[in-house]
């Protein structure tokens, strides 16, 4: 199905902003992970639903509590970094909204695997 929404990304919150403006200017490792979220934003803005959906049962609890979340996707970066992110659409905008970033021993983690 093609959607001609207008397509956005953003991120949840200036704190999470400013911590991807900041690996721009830190060192090798921190610019290749800004480039390879840069190269994930650009794909998203393409299509929104690019990632992997989450099972609700795995959920963070926070990510419903802090963002409202009633989806969740998982873009799988390089060097096995994930990306996440939910979408809000309305009739007009589809916005993919990034929640956070980080590598796979993190995400287990995060999502109790």
């Amino acid at each position: 199905m093609n959607d001609d929404r207008p397509k956005f990304v953003t991120f949840a919150d200036k704190k999470t902003e400013d911590t991807f403006e900041d690996l721009k200017e830190g060192k090798y490792e921190s610019k290749k992970l800004y480039n390879l979220i840069e190269r994930a934003i650009s794909d998203l803005k393409k299509d929104p639903f690019c990632g992997i959906r989450i099972q609700k049962k795995l959920w963070p609890k926070d990510y419903i509590q802090k963002y409202d979340v009633t989806n969740l996707w998982k873009y799988n970066l390089p060097n096995a970094w994930r990306l996440i992110y939910t979408v809000k659409a309305d009739e007009i905008n589809i916005i993919s909204i990034i929640l956070e970033w980080f590598n796979h021993k993190d995400y287990e983690k995060r999502f109790n695997y």
